[in-house]
């Protein structure tokens, strides 16, 4: 658990690092510039625009262990803990006002590789991995502050429906694989930064996604399903749009 831990805050760190480097790097460049010469002139008067957004995610599950895990003779504790992935799509952005968007990525296609960990009373551990392919629909609602010398402060909020492609693959009918149903509804927010060079904007972002529907199909004849009661999914994505 503690390994696993020390894993987890690795990867954030590494993650957080990377950010912080591009929003570095493109802050200079926005302070370079004398003043909102590209967003004025090109940017603020498109009340849509398109583009691509192309990122990293981390995912995980959210685990209500059933109450036959206690006093459970096999398995002593159950933990969940995050799998990398990557995520591509197609944005769209309607304009709602001066500080206001209304955007939808449709389709997005997210790879993920969520992981169950079960610790057993003999001291070994047995590592789930359920791999999924996502094709997902979000809907954001974006506040923007105002723009100063070509940047832009952002937040975001809003929800994702998902489909799981993988969730009736051939893998998943093994007898001994925890499965999850194919639909997933999540609620998300986030906050990054906008970039106005002359032919297209760059926006770093990242974004947190909590589920809200449990996604376990349990089966009580097994034992790595049946002491689960729930599991929702979790996860974060830090990505690029390419918008213009």
């Amino acid at each position: 658990m503690h390994k696993t831990f020390v894993r987890n805050l690795f990867h954030l760190h590494r993650y957080q690092v990377i950010l912080f480097l591009l929003i570095g790097t493109f802050v200079q460049q926005a302070q370079a510039q004398g003043g909102s010469f590209n967003y004025e002139n090109k940017f603020s008067k498109k009340s849509y625009y398109f583009g691509i957004t192309l990122g990293i995610n981390m995912s995980k599950f959210r685990i209500d262990r059933d109450q036959s895990l206690v006093g459970n003779d096999t398995i002593a504790t159950i933990n969940s803990s995050f799998g990398p992935g990557f995520n591509l799509g197609i944005v769209a952005n309607i304009k709602l006002g001066e500080n206001f968007d209304f955007r939808f990525m449709t389709p997005t296609l997210s790879f993920a590789d969520r992981r169950l960990e079960y610790n057993l009373t003999t001291s070994q551990t047995e590592v789930k991995k359920i791999e999924s392919v996502f094709l997902e629909f979000p809907i954001h609602v974006r506040y923007k502050s105002k723009p100063y010398k070509d940047f832009r402060l952002f937040v975001v909020a809003g929800a994702k429906y998902t489909i799981d492609l993988a969730s009736n693959s051939r893998s998943r009918k093994a007898d001994d694989l925890i499965k999850v149903v194919q639909h997933d509804m999540a609620v998300e927010f986030g906050f990054g930064f906008q970039v106005f060079f002359p032919y297209f904007i760059l926006s770093p972002e990242i974004k947190f996604s909590y589920g809200v529907m449990d996604i376990l199909s349990r089966d009580e004849d097994l034992i790595y399903s049946s002491t689960i009661d729930k599991l929702f999914s979790r996860g974060f994505a830090i990505s690029l749009h390419f918008e213009g």
